[in-house]
């Protein structure tokens, strides 16, 4: 068994373990950005699915994107619209992030802030944390504490006992819009319908 407390588990998220937690779509397995080859190999994910950069607020995640203030401006009419919520937003990506999160196109992204008290609260304290949702690659999604615990018994999971709270999101994937320099291109529909 690897659950543990949140305290315990944000020790670990920022000692650079590799963990695991609610969010308000499926749990996230997440680590350091650096440190984003340990989910690579224990989802046994092939390295053109890049993670995303997972943040409590716009504040964290800004740092990590480059683009013109007009559009910054757009970008951030955007968020202000769809976050915190199940909206990932591929965009261009700053000299500051770790190209261990998207080896093959180290240029973009994918950016979001779940719509989670308990997410938000945990990436409060370890800053923005790489993740993906928790299954072996080309899995369904796995959907509760004891599942992940049971498939990646190296991953530290959430105990939620100590929160009494067990809801786990709504089990759908995040929307994900890719800024193509002239407007968005949805490249997964997930749970947000978006016109943009």
């Amino acid at each position: 068994m690897t659950k543990v407390v949140q305290s315990e588990l944000i020790a670990n998220a920022i000692a650079g373990k590799v963990v695991s937690f609610p969010t308000d779509t499926v749990p996230a397995i997440a680590t350091l950005p650096e440190h984003s080859a340990l989910i690579f190999a224990a989802k046994k994910r092939p390295q053109d699915k890049p993670l995303i950069l997972m943040g409590a607020s716009e504040e964290h995640l800004w740092g990590y994107i480059t683009g013109t203030p007009e559009e910054m401006a757009s970008w951030q009419q955007v968020t202000r619209h769809y976050w915190p919520g199940a909206m990932t937003l591929v965009l261009p990506a700053s000299s500051r992030l770790s190209t261990a999160m998207n080896p093959t196109d180290p240029t973009t992204i994918g950016l979001r802030i779940p719509d989670s008290d308990i997410a938000r609260t945990i990436l409060a304290q370890t800053g923005p944390l790489a993740t993906t949702s928790a299954n072996l690659s080309g899995e369904p999604p796995l959907e509760t504490m004891n599942a992940i615990d049971a498939a990646f018994p190296d991953v530290l999971t959430l105990d939620l006992a100590e929160l009494g709270d067990t809801k786990m999101g709504s089990g759908l994937p995040s929307t994900v819009a890719k800024w193509t320099g002239k407007g968005w291109e949805i490249l997964r529909q997930g749970s947000i319908i978006s016109n943009q």
